[in-house]
């Protein structure tokens, strides 16, 4: 069964490059990135990850780790790191989930639950549908689920867009439009009757619809 949203992220125990962690441990009271990978030395993935260690303290300033995982022991994890390195100039500095056994995967609806056997001898290919993006919350809650392809890069900056979006919409009673970013005008949430806005907003709100109630980024 694929994770919905609103859902707890599954927890678990696993091996990764900083050591072993008990997942729901180890986000503690922070905001979560796990992002899937098929398998390891795959050229698309390489880019990904050595984007996310050069955006970290982006993540880092929002409350929010970065874990990966792929279908491969951490040792090889270790090994990919160095190419990581040399070609993106940054190597990974966040942990790395060894999902050798494909627990992880299944756990989090990305492989079949029949799926077994020697991750060496699985392609890429095979492991296509892990190539996922979970935002979880500090409440241990599914936010956000993207899944690409295995041919497409994905696009990090729109996480973090997200996450601002994540963060403020659980802080203020607010929804954010279309291709918003920090900083720019929100919409009151369609919960929030208008006696109950109006004490928020007593300066009123811009309202082409009276659905569509504007008002600038609260802070």
């Amino acid at each position: 069964m694929a994770l919905q949203l609103g859902e707890t992220a599954p927890d678990f125990e696993a091996d990764t490059t900083e050591g072993r962690i008990r997942f729901h441990d180890w986000i503690g009271d922070s905001w979560t990135v796990l992002f899937s990978h098929p398998k390891d030395f795959t050229p698309v993935c390489t880019t990904e990850l050595g984007y996310m260690a050069k955006i970290q303290p982006e993540f880092e300033r929002r409350n929010v780790k970065i874990i990966g995982l792929s279908v491969d022991p951490t040792d090889k994890h270790e090994q990919w790191a160095n190419d990581i390195a040399e070609t993106q100039g940054e190597a990974p500095n966040y942990p790395i989930i060894g999902d050798s056994d494909f627990e992880v995967s299944k756990l989090y609806g990305m492989l079949g639950a029949d799926v077994s056997g020697d991750p060496a001898d699985r392609t890429a290919a095979d492991n296509q549908t892990v190539r996922n993006v979970f935002v979880i919350g500090p409440d241990k809650k599914v936010k956000l689920i993207f899944v690409y392809p295995m041919t497409t890069g994905r696009n990090f900056d729109e996480v973090l867009r997200v996450i601002d979006s994540l963060q403020l919409t659980a802080k203020h009673k607010v929804a954010t439009p279309v291709n918003w970013k920090h900083g720019d005008d929100v919409i009151i949430a369609g919960s929030v009757s208008d006696d109950e806005a109006r004490e928020t907003y007593p300066d009123g709100w811009e309202a082409p619809r009276p659905y569509i109630r504007i008002v600038p980024q609260p802070h």
